[in-house]
């Protein structure tokens, strides 16, 4: 099979697509024909050496979602051949072919093609996790949104959306937030400077938002603790902006803040299961009705793959970036 492999840590140089055995699937385990592989900022950490895949998964193949067709069937394993489905894997997604749980993986909506479904799991069951497991996100409450261009954005703007929340987003992209009104996003914040909180309150009439998903990090920490109401939630996806902030715990103790955070690749096999299991349930009906789309900002073939993570690292992208196979 064809796969992208990391020759070693570095830039994007160090891609390269070369041809690897087929895999074979064990006990509960399906293998995938891999139509379509999202790309994820993740992949950027793993080839600069940063990030390692977790044990048991390919340590240089990076990629951690893939959308493709059943082909082979371990003992005990769930689905059928010729099944099509997607899901996240701990590593090995930029491939022709995954090896995974047959638990793990999700059916693609029956209105969605192979390349598009590639756009899907990673960001769309990374936004739900937060936004309604995690943060349990009601009817008529508000939530902020960092980042809300960026592939978790663009998918939490629709989840949001579609559960009758009042969703306000933060971008430093005017054109991010025009395309993000499409989706659903209710109020735009153009961040230039560190006025940001003083918006959010004055759209919130001082009030601040229920939920805020943050995907920057550190920078913001100080600004998020100002525009969480009474008993506001806040779960961090992400660190794009750096890792590092300090926090009022007067402020915490005083509006009764929850704090949270989540990674999906560090999660284990039983909660990626349980994941799959209810996203399969509650959100794939959403995209066969046409409530939830996914947002691809561009297809790649896999020989262009390393313009692909250039494209990824210069953060000018709107929505996710998908390496097409077929």
């Amino acid at each position: 099979m064809r796969a992208i492999v990391v020759r070693e840590p570095g830039g994007p140089e160090v891609l390269e697509l070369v041809e690897r055995p087929l895999p074979v699937p064990g006990k509960e385990e399906i293998r995938v024909r891999v139509g379509a592989s999202g790309l994820n900022r993740a992949d950027l950490l793993q080839r600069q050496g940063t990030y390692p895949a977790p044990p048991g998964w390919p340590a240089d193949i990076p990629g951690l979602e893939f959308a493709g067709v059943i082909d082979a069937v371990g003992e005990g394993a769930g689905g059928k051949i010729g099944d099509r489905v997607m899901g996240i894997v701990g590593g090995g997604g930029y491939a022709k072919a995954v090896v995974l749980h047959g638990r793990q993986a999700v059916p693609i909506p029956s209105n969605l093609a192979l390349r598009d479904a590639g756009a899907v799991p990673e960001v769309f069951m990374t936004a739900w996790d937060a936004l309604h497991r995690q943060m349990r996100l009601a009817l008529g409450e508000t939530v902020l949104l960092h980042s809300v261009g960026s592939g978790v954005g663009t998918a939490a703007v629709q989840l949001a959306r579609a559960s009758g929340a009042r969703v306000i987003g933060t971008s430093r992209t005017a054109d991010k937030l025009e395309r993000a009104a499409e989706l659903g996003l209710d109020h735009g914040i153009l961040v230039r400077d560190d006025s940001w909180p003083k918006q959010v309150l004055q759209l919130t009439e001082g009030r601040g938002v229920d939920v805020l998903m943050d995907l920057v990090g550190g920078p913001y920490l100080a600004g998020n603790l100002r525009v969480l109401a009474v008993g506001g939630r806040m779960v961090v996806v992400g660190t794009t902006g750096g890792p590092g902030g300090q926090i009022d715990l007067r402020v915490l103790m005083a509006r009764r803040v929850s704090m949270t955070g989540t990674v999906m690749r560090a999660q284990s096999l039983e909660e990626k299961i349980a994941l799959a299991r209810d996203f399969s349930a509650a959100v794939v009906p959403l995209f066969e009705r046409g409530v939830l789309r996914p947002v691809v900002d561009r297809f790649y073939r896999p020989e262009e793959i390393r313009e692909a993570h250039e494209r990824l690292a210069a953060n000018d992208t709107f929505g996710k970036l998908v390496i097409a196979w077929e």
